[in-house]
């Protein structure tokens, strides 16, 4: 029995260094890719109209994420997959095998909160997913985000899930996409494709 113990325990330090060590390599990387892309700006195309948004340089790791993944053309494969009307709309995900292939590729890995007393979940305010299940810190998902759509903004979710970035235009493709039909799951019944460009 000691030994099974001794074992279990030697395993949860392994995986621990481990992840502390990913959270390590994670923040290096985007801070390095990030002093050399400096681009604040995307548009995110749709069949509905377009979305542009602006990235805040005071969430630097979530801004170069973003910008990381759009240069590889993650985006282009994934859909806004919910759609809660008077919410929030969520993407950066698909069940494309090239979503997932990609997924696949560039690992698990999570991004540390960048909380910001002066980013708040605003109408057209743009925010990262989470896992809420196990995850005491609030990581950021690297892949899936979503848009406050409710003209009232989303303040219940203020420190909960980090603010990276606002609409600037394209407010009226959100309230397009907003009344298309959903099921149950709130997945709408047509996908909602999107192309996403850096713009400056």
């Amino acid at each position: 029995m000691k030994i099974v113990l001794k074992i279990l325990l030697l395993l949860f330090f392994v995986v621990f260094y481990q992840c502390e060590k990913d959270k390590h390599n994670v923040t290096t990387f985007l801070t390095a890719f990030g002093e050399k892309n400096k681009e604040t700006k995307i548009l995110i195309r749709t069949d509905y109209g377009n979305i542009k948004i602006r990235l805040f340089k005071d969430t630097p790791l979530h801004r170069a994420n973003f910008i990381f993944l759009t240069k590889i053309k993650y985006f282009d494969t994934t859909v806004f997959y919910r759609v809660a009307k008077n919410f929030v709309l969520q993407g950066g995900n698909s069940d494309n095998f090239q979503t997932v292939k990609d997924r696949y590729k560039y690992g698990n890995y999570k991004l540390p909160t960048e909380f910001r007393k002066n980013r708040k979940h605003k109408y057209g305010a743009l925010a990262a997913a989470r896992d809420w299940k196990k995850n005491p810190e609030k990581l950021s998902s690297p892949f899936e985000f979503y848009i406050v759509q409710n003209r009232k903004g989303a303040h219940h979710l203020n420190n909960e899930h980090t603010v990276f970035g606002e609409v600037i235009s394209g407010f009226d493709t959100m309230d397009k996409i907003a009344k298309i039909k959903v099921g149950e799951d709130e997945w709408p019944e047509e996908d909602v494709n999107m192309k996403v460009e850096i713009l400056d």
